[in-house]
């Protein structure tokens, strides 16, 4: 890389770190990914050592899932309305293909991250348990569905947590692969600004 090159690159970074230009994203958007990002960890580390634990424990792992899960619903609902809202869509940081596999990205564990959501309630409702949420009781709104179909729900909902776990650590070794290697503005575009400061 040419010295005029590691200049632009350079000041571009310094312009993006202290938020000069709109190419950041906002308080509010930087709050609800970490969020995200610890409740989708929370709740996969729940669903992976809860078959290891006694019945007592096991029952509380699976009630706290519950609550973080419709937690995390919410999170998703208020981010999702947030990004769509206008003032809120920061400019790509990437250009041409690397700008397109990004959205491409963001767009499938968007879309994951939804489906998983869904599946849980269903999973729970289609078995004729009611959904807890720190105490509060929501009963199922359907009959239960048949054992089989409850079983493979069951099954979706795993496999799409997989998913999310697996493109989820594809995206942080990208933004780490940009952040030490390229030394671009990727990853410090989600960084709270007073750490970038």
């Amino acid at each position: 890389m040419r010295h005029d090159q590691i200049s632009n690159v350079s000041e571009t970074a310094t312009r993006i770190a202290t938020g000069e230009d709109r190419t950041t994203y906002d308080n509010v958007s930087i709050v609800l990914h970490w969020l995200t990002v610890v409740l989708v960890l929370m709740q996969f580390g729940l669903a992976q050592i809860w078959e290891f634990a006694p019945k007592p424990t096991r029952h509380l792992m699976i009630v706290a899932h519950m609550s973080f899960g419709i937690l995390l619903t919410t999170v998703l609902i208020v981010r999702i309305g947030w990004r769509l809202s206008p003032g809120h869509e920061s400019p790509p940081a990437l250009t041409g293909w690397n700008e397109r596999a990004a959205k491409a990205i963001h767009f499938l564990l968007y879309g994951l991250l939804v489906s998983e959501a869904v599946l849980g309630f269903v999973l729970r409702w289609s078995g004729n348990e009611s959904m807890s949420f720190f105490g509060l009781q929501l009963a199922p709104p359907f009959a239960p569905l048949s054992k089989p179909a409850h079983h493979n729900i069951g099954e979706a909902h795993e496999l799409v947590g997989w998913a999310i776990i697996v493109l989820a650590a594809f995206h942080a070794i990208a933004a780490l692969f940009h952040h030490f290697v390229i030394r671009d503005a990727v990853l410090i575009r989600m960084l709270p600004r007073l750490k970038r400061r």
